[in-house]
């Protein structure tokens, strides 16, 4: 049904059946691959497809989350020139660029590359915690329940009634994520009598972003946990899960959402909702989780997202080729870069520079911005090369004793 440009015996379908039918009939691609083949068939259907929206269409129902952007932006790094253009003009560069960003989402949005991991980059607080810091949130990053001998858990404050809830507020690794399983770990007190496990009855999951000022969200570092932080006015949620029910057992239990969320702006609350195990010396109820995950994937760096709207919505950025930029390409500012390009970039680096000092150093602080925009680098990599020459002896240890393995089995 290949339509011919310029005359001809050709005929075009989009033609023969109507733009309405059509259009029904095109609404019912759910798959964006098939939506990509509808556009490489010709001009006309491809202009069709530009003109329907269908790419976001089908965003929108593969995440919902979708609609709180109110706009989308490409952003190049090069500022784009001056155009004088007609209002017509600039509405058809406009539905251009929208097909190219949401052609790229969707396919970002269903894809199964990379595999889903951890998501969670770094905790931001807890309701309430019993024991501040030996059962503070921060040892639910650990993955198992007991470090260096003694046990790693977090552990609500004591409550008389059994339905008071409880959550757990992380920061993901990326502003734009892909999550579709939250995984929790409840805590058996084997130190106690009877060996109690300290689940909650349901588990819940909120995302969404912080209305706070960026460096204002704090780590856990005082003894009420960022209650002032992690107060829900503080944030805007854009997906609740519903109620999964938890079980009473000593199992890194998975709550697979119902379809896959986008988390817009890289805050999951995870609500434990109900008590089941009273505390024998104080005849409390408590949770307990030694264990906690978020199970995802990034969108970064292809798409950043803008908050400044009050009311939570939001700007999708789309930077195409980010990913095949190199190291030298992102860490030095170029005063050719556009601001927007700049600011995106530089809001990337912290993000994977945090990622990197929690894998060596442990949880950071965020770093302010100096006024000529631009971070200090070399803290962060004299900290990395300090821990790294730390590891050296330990790294060269294993691989003298796996060589020495290795010939005496040959031997």
């Amino acid at each position: 049904m290949d339509a011919e440009e310029g005359g001809g015996d050709g005929w075009d379908f989009l033609d023969w059946v109507g733009l309405d039918t059509s259009a029904c009939i095109f609404r019912l691609l759910d798959d964006p691959a098939d939506l990509v083949r509808a556009a490489t068939v010709s001009r006309s259907w491809r202009q069709f497809v530009i003109d329907n929206e269908f790419f976001k269409s089908v965003c929108l129902r593969i995440c919902p989350e979708v609609a709180n952007f109110t706009r989308a932006v490409e952003v190049t790094r090069s500022p784009a020139p001056p155009v004088s253009e007609s209002s017509q003009d600039a509405d058809l560069r406009a539905r251009e660029r929208d097909h190219r960003i949401y052609s790229c989402l969707s396919g970002a949005l269903v894809s199964t590359t990379p595999p889903s991991a951890d998501c969670i980059l770094h905790c931001i607080g807890a309701s309430s915690t019993d024991n501040f810091p030996d059962e503070t949130i921060e040892n639910t990053l650990e993955p198992h329940d007991r470090v260096n001998h003694r046990p790693s858990y977090w552990s609500s404050g004591g409550a008389d009634d059994p339905d008071e809830p409880e959550s757990l507020t992380y920061r993901l690794n990326s502003d734009l994520c892909i999550i579709d399983e939250i995984r929790i770990h409840p805590f058996k007190a084997y130190f106690q009598i009877g060996h109690p496990i300290y689940s909650s009855k349901a588990v819940r999951v909120r995302m969404g972003h912080s209305k706070l000022a960026p460096g204002s969200e704090s780590f856990v570092t005082d003894d009420d946990e960022n209650l002032t932080v992690i107060a829900d006015e503080n944030y805007v949620w854009t997906y609740t899960s519903p109620e999964f029910p938890m079980l009473q057992e000593n199992d890194l239990q998975s709550f697979k959402l119902p379809r896959p969320a986008l988390c817009i702006g890289g805050v999951v609350k995870i609500e434990l909702l109900g008590r089941v195990q009273k505390q024998a010396t104080d005849d409390r109820y408590y949770i307990c989780v030694c264990h906690a995950e978020v199970l995802g994937r990034s969108l970064s760096p292809d798409f950043m997202v803008d908050i400044s709207d009050p009311a939570g919505y939001s700007i999708l950025k789309y930077l195409p080729g980010t990913r095949n930029l190199r190291a030298e390409d992102i860490m030095p500012y170029d005063a050719a870069d556009s601001m927007e390009w700049h600011s995106l970039v530089a809001r990337y680096r912290q993000m994977r520079h945090l990622a990197m000092m929690n894998v060596l150093l442990g949880p950071v602080q965020y770093m302010d911005e100096d006024d000529d925009g631009t971070h200090d680098d070399a803290l962060y990599i004299s900290s990395a090369v300090n821990v790294m020459k730390r590891s050296i002896p330990v790294v060269s240890d294993q691989l003298f004793n796996r060589k020495f393995k290795k010939e005496n089995e040959i031997k």
